[in-house]
């Protein structure tokens, strides 16, 4: 074969190759397209494999095959990647009869399940891990010792339940970590890290948030929903044909038939006509009875703070009024969501603006009682901290009757006194790890409400449906009470409030984390079981919108707004004085100065110093408000030609129609 008729069946080659990657895009019937099809399949495989015959061109063969391969090996790295994801199967059956907005509550839960990970790392790998293996074992020293007068009751059930006993001085608390400088022979330094993990933890979840919001975002500029010929295109090519499996078809049966129901509602609520002055006043009814029942919860927390205020000094107290605090709020995140279901029905909104303010309202409850916890804790903090000076006094005074009183009976002894006993040692308040096992006891009493509630309320109430329905006086299916409808306010709500009890009390309990980690693993199984085995689709059947940041846009509020205490924490409270890796120092930042003095280099201190400066920190934020303010302009100069663009393509397609149905 010559050069130019190797140049030319080459080039033949690539335009049958061109063809078939794009036949899909020819307007031609489908008997053509294969035909044409079947030509260029057999044209490439008679030809293209001649080319690199003959001396010198077993490269071009080579690379040929090489490119195959690469071809399949992408292919199968894909099905790979998709087979990799967790829970993917599970989720998808959920969405097949629940539809997408249900699903999309299980698609942040294994978000959220990611991201939790990555923090436990984190904290144990930087944290704990290290203090286990490089710090002083447990009963060295008073800080990893339970003292004398509570080690006949540590090892109970009613005080580990608690948190306190052997649970209060171990690593899963603030005050059980040494101030050492450097621990083990690494010369790890465990309080820098100690800081610079609570501060990373803030950091990473508000790069992993906003990269997911900036990820999520609509760049179309748009949903989708102004499409159209909507229900011809889910009549004629929703069915995957590829379908081999009984149970994987009616799921997908269950999928379309879904998809129809969510986009008949959409049109009924495009063409709904209403009574305008009534719906205004029936909202304007709901705002106001939703604002007294937001009242009346903070009016409720501040009353049963003050009860456990009195509580803290009695010593005859029950479980209740131990627990107390933790029941009511936990009750009140039950009951409360319910209760603004109910009244959100006089406002018949679409399903999914009702489902934002839904969002909201309980954001404000949650909201509410968590900063009054924090109120209540920080009051508990503060008598706390007038506490320790005294106990700290009373601590250097005891060392010195000690030794005094060494001295005097043991005259004859020159050597040092020996040294007293952990146990035995007078401690502080260490409110630090107060604070800590307040938030663990909120955590873990959140998850057991969250299961009750899910296994007497769903799946009770499905059993008594499902086996006393033919022995009853009324329908127990269309009547009372029924089968349940899953919440996704109030559990979307219950995870981004737990996922701020986490960010501010992982800095005061390291092993909150692990719990959170766990509450997150089991929660997938265990509602994923309830909402296939004891659940029903809503009666409004609504698909979640593309662009949804919504979830996104409160787990960056309650993030913010779970920094604030911690942030205060760090830079105004002072440490314990007697546990903790920052005990000794005035306060917590004072690691990182210590950490440049001693450890960098003079220049380095120097530049940190003129860094602080405020009149560098000031222009610097000034500077980034206005790159925002700009930033933002933009996209909505961006996102307002989007706009225009997509009218000006509408009116250009509807007068092309008009131009053919004019007279020929």
């Amino acid at each position: 074969m010559s050069e130019g008729e190797r140049a030319r069946l080459m080039e033949e080659v690539e335009e049958k190759k061109k063809l078939i990657a794009n036949i899909r895009n020819k307007p031609w019937r489908m008997k053509r397209r294969l035909k044409h099809l079947k030509e260029a399949q057999l044209f490439v495989d008679k030809f293209e494999g001649a080319l690199g015959k003959g001396k010198g061109r077993k490269l071009y063969a080579y690379k040929v095959m090489m490119m195959k391969k690469w071809i399949k090996f992408q292919r199968d790295f894909e099905n790979f990647k998709t087979a990799c994801i967790p829970w993917e199967r599970k989720i998808k059956e959920v969405e097949s009869h629940f539809g997408s907005s249900v699903a999309s509550y299980f698609i942040f839960l294994r978000w959220m399940y990611g991201m939790n990970l990555v923090l436990f790392s984190l904290t144990f790998g930087l944290v704990v891990i290290p203090e286990v293996l490089m710090g002083l074992p447990y009963g060295s020293i008073p800080r990893k010792t339970v003292p004398r007068e509570e080690q006949d009751t540590a090892m109970d059930y009613s005080v580990l339940t608690d948190f306190n006993g052997y649970c209060k001085y171990s690593v899963l608390f603030y005050g059980y970590y040494n101030n050492q400088r450097t621990i083990g022979f690494l010369k790890f330094r465990l309080p820098l890290s100690y800081l610079m993990v609570g501060i990373g933890t803030f950091g990473y979840s508000l790069m992993v948030v906003i990269r997911t919001m900036a990820k999520n975002a609509d760049v179309g500029g748009g949903d989708g929903e102004d499409s159209e010929f909507t229900f011809a295109w889910k009549m004629f090519t929703s069915w995957d044909y590829l379908i081999g499996n009984a149970e994987t078809a009616d799921n997908k049966y269950a999928s379309i038939t879904t998809s129809f129901k969510e986009s008949i509602v959409d049109e009924q609520e495009n063409q709904k006509d209403e009574n305008i002055h009534l719906r205004r006043f029936l909202r304007v009814l709901a705002n106001f009875l939703i604002t007294c029942t937001l009242g009346g919860s903070g009016y409720l927390i501040y009353f049963v703070v003050k009860r456990s205020q009195e509580f803290a000094n009695r010593d005859d107290l029950g479980w209740y009024e131990k627990n107390e605090l933790e029941i009511i709020m936990s009750l009140l995140g039950l009951v409360g969501p319910m209760l603004f279901e109910t009244i959100a029905e006089l406002e018949e909104y679409h399903p999914r603006i009702a489902l934002k303010w839904q969002l909201g309202r309980i954001f404000a409850l949650f909201l509410g009682n968590l900063y009054t916890f924090l109120l209540a804790l920080f009051d508990e903090v503060n008598a706390k901290l007038e506490e320790e000076k005294d106990i700290k006094n009373a601590s250097i005074w005891f060392m010195k009757e000690y030794f005094a009183n060494f001295t005097a009976n043991n005259p004859n002894e020159t050597g040092t006194p020996p040294p007293i006993e952990p146990a035995d040692v007078i401690r502080g308040p260490c409110w630090e790890t107060t604070v800590g096992i307040e938030f663990v006891k909120l955590t873990i009493s959140d998850i057991q409400v969250t299961y009750l509630t899910i296994l007497i309320g769903d799946f009770l109430r499905a059993l008594i449906v499902r086996f006393l329905n033919y022995c009853w006086c009324w329908d127990l299916e269309a009547g009372w009470p029924s089968y349940g409808e899953f919440d996704i306010s109030g559990n979307v709500l219950g995870l981004v409030f737990n996922q701020g009890m986490i960010w501010m009390g992982s800095f005061y309990a390291p092993g909150l984390v692990g719990i959170n980690v766990l509450r997150l693993l089991t929660s997938m199984y265990y509602q994923c079981w309830a909402v296939m085995a004891c659940n029903v689709p809503h009666e409004r059947v609504f698909k979640a919108s593309k662009s949804n940041n919504f979830y996104m846009g409160l787990l960056l509020l309650i993030l913010f707004l779970s920094l604030l205490p911690v942030v205060y924490t760090i830079m105004s409270l002072p440490p314990s004085f007697d546990c903790g890796p920052f005990s000794g120092k005035e306060r917590m930042f004072d690691v990182i100065i210590e950490t440049i003095e001693l450890d960098l280099p003079s220049f380095l201190g120097t530049l940190f110093s003129y860094a602080a400066n405020p009149g560098l920190i000031i222009p610097a934020i000034l500077l980034m408000v206005l790159a925002i303010y700009y930033l933002n302009s933009v996209s909505e100069a961006y996102k307002n030609a989007n706009n225009e663009l997509k009218k000006k393509m509408q009116m250009l397609n509807k007068k092309r129609k008009q131009h053919r149905k004019g007279p020929l």
